[in-house]
């Protein structure tokens, strides 16, 4: 994706990995979620159930972070570059 063709999406944009990325416990175990599947910046990641229920103020910190963008469809979320590199970080 590029800022050309999609310069609506936050994962466009280009960040500075030179930056120390802190992280709360919770967002840590999301966003290894999205490291358990596979998931790279622009793909969405469905979260539902309970999952969803405990996830969900986490989810929404991290979309506030510009980590995470909410998808149209319920409970999904796609990574930014931003949280893409937020998500390597994780041990």
């Amino acid at each position: 994706m590029c800022d050309v063709c999609c310069p609506s999406r936050p994962y466009a944009k280009a960040i500075n990995v030179e930056e120390e990325i802190v992280l709360t416990t919770a967002e840590q175990r999301v966003l290894r979620t999205f490291r358990r599947f596979l998931m790279t910046p622009g793909q969405m990641l469905c979260f539902y159930g309970p999952n969803l229920k405990q996830n969900l103020t986490t989810l929404e910190r991290l979309t506030d972070r510009d980590f995470l963008v909410k998808e149209k469809f319920q409970g999904g979320y796609s990574l930014t570059l931003e949280g893409y590199a937020a998500m390597n970080s994780c041990d």
